[in-house]
């Protein structure tokens, strides 16, 4: 019966993979087998089950397409650099590529031509389904010249935007009915120092970035331009998307936090080695779930899938709330939809048949299981609701599938906390905006000088700004910003704003 159905599709295909097969592909790209390699970013596995689950996706892809699966790693530490070495060998040893616009310089890659531009016509006969699924306004936004450069993965739904969590019982006990501003947030660590016997913030000096700018997104209407600086720098407001400008460069907002966090730091809030013991093994999240530190800063999504459950498991009786940064002002912006995306390298040998295998990846229930969870029965089980649970001692899969997930095709778990990710959803529904700059690409050539000197600037000042270690804080701002003008950050801010300005024109014809 397997074999009669992929004769049939295979039939039905063939008048379609005739008119569209590039030199790559025999007249009938399904004649003869072939491995199609996903390149992704993360550690290799130490264990089977990766392997022993990719023998099941195989079979599964061998009887819908004729080929099969491989996994090429590029390790976290340092992979920024070697994510664009590997793609820039264009060697033909690589067929799909995980790509961001937001932290995978995608449009970079595309622009240095080691991304194959998709037609229209390519992707309607070889991933038929991911087509009709994605919008033409989504379509667009993986345009460069013309082109689709990858396909977006913006059917699934998940928050990035950072935030603190926090001992929800314990600001219940300080007479704070959760911690909805930066003010509440002060009282809370106070309270925890004063009547908790852990350090209120055990901080190892690792997330300095994403606090500043979001005490930044929380006083006032600031949106980030993604892809600009990797400091986040650049950015525009909300209620005026025109104009481009940097809060870190002007503004009263960054010296009221430098002056915040040296409060912060007088208070104990944090170690008073930090600067000294800077990125060192403390674990924060592991004391957060432990009970052994009051505040933990990262994603809404590591909130509900992760921590939340597992400091209730922990410490009976604890609660964990979050504080979402821009909640004051209600300033939410919902990430680009091409924070994950796959592409195809310009010197794949089987283009069609990547795509083929993506479109399965992303559509077919078997394979998406398989490549997101593992294989039902031995790494996951589901239980009488129908929740995800993982086998115990079992030997579970790394695959870093992030770039095609599909809502439609979700199993839910049972480590997540689905309700308050609903909650959460419904409130940030109210405020969201939809990331504005989606479909613009930045050619940062002109002033990539300048913005390599700003983000060295940045490092140069940021930690000890972000861990109060200033006895000035705003005469340390103010030598910060003099510096940053010496890096040429106006020059930057002036030439996002030409190609911002120049966008908007032509987007009016």
């Amino acid at each position: 019966m397997k074999k009669a159905f992929r004769i049939i599709m295979v039939a039905f295909l063939i008048p379609y993979l005739i008119s569209c097969s590039s030199k790559n592909e025999a007249v009938n790209p399904l004649n003869h087998h072939v491995i199609i390699t996903y390149l992704t970013t993360g550690n290799k596995p130490t264990n089977s089950g990766t392997a022993e689950m990719l023998v099941k996706l195989n079979e599964r892809l061998t009887e819908l397409c004729n080929a099969e699966l491989e996994i090429y790693y590029i390790p976290w530490y340092n992979y920024g650099t070697n994510y664009n070495l590997k793609l820039a060998e264009k060697d033909g040893s690589i067929d799909l590529i995980g790509t961001a616009t937001d932290w995978l310089n995608a449009w970079d890659n595309a622009n240095l031509g080691n991304f194959m531009p998709l037609s229209d016509e390519m992707l309607k006969t070889y991933a038929p389904k991911t087509w009709n699924s994605v919008s033409a306004e989504h379509w667009d936004s993986c345009r460069l010249n013309g082109n689709i450069y990858f396909c977006p993965e913006d059917n699934f739904t998940q928050w990035t935007n950072h935030g603190f969590m926090y001992r929800l019982d314990w600001a219940k006990e300080a007479g704070i009915n959760g911690v909805h501003s930066w003010e509440d947030l002060t009282a809370y660590l106070q309270f925890v120092k004063d009547n908790k016997d852990v350090i209120p913030w055990d901080s190892n000096c690792s997330s300095s970035t994403f606090h500043a700018e979001g005490y930044i997104q929380s006083k006032t209407d600031y949106i980030i331009i993604d892809g600009v600086t990797s400091t986040n720098m650049i950015g525009s407001h909300r209620n005026d998307q025109t104009k481009v400008y940097s809060p870190f460069y002007e503004g009263k907002e960054l010296v009221e936090y430098a002056k915040l966090m040296k409060k912060w730091n007088d208070m104990g809030v944090w170690p008073k080695n930090i600067m000294i013991e800077r990125g060192g093994n403390r674990d924060n999240r592991d004391e957060f779930c432990a009970g052994l530190t009051g505040m933990e800063q990262h994603h809404s999504q590591t909130w509900y899938t992760t921590v939340y459950k597992q400091l209730q498991k922990n410490v009976p009786g604890a609660d964990c709330g979050f504080f979402w940064f821009g909640e004051e002002s209600q300033n939410l912006v919902y990430q680009t939809i091409t924070h994950g995306a796959m592409a195809v390298s310009a010197a794949s040998k089987h283009p069609e048949r990547a795509l083929m295998v993506y479109d399965l990846l992303r559509n077919d229930e078997e394979c998406y299981n398989l490549i997101n969870y593992g294989i039902e029965g031995v790494q996951y089980t589901r239980n009488s609701d129908g929740y995800r649970e993982s086998v115990p001692n079992s030997k579970g899969i790394t695959t870093n599938y992030w770039w095609g997930r599909n809502d439609a095709l979700e199993i839910r778990d049972t480590q997540t906390a689905w309700a308050k990710f609903d909650e959460m959803c419904a409130e940030y529904n109210k405020y969201k905006i939809d990331y504005p700059f989606g479909n613009i690409v930045w050619d940062l050539t002109p002033v990539s000088t300048e913005i390599g000197n700003v983000v060295n600037v940045y490092g140069d000042y940021m930690a000890n700004i972000c861990y109060g270690q200033t006895e000035n804080p705003e005469q340390y701002v103010a030598e910060f910003r003099s510096k940053l003008k010496e890096a040429g950050i106006e020059k930057v801010i002036a030439e996002i704003q030409s190609q911002l300005d120049a966008f908007n024109r032509q987007n009016k014809k």
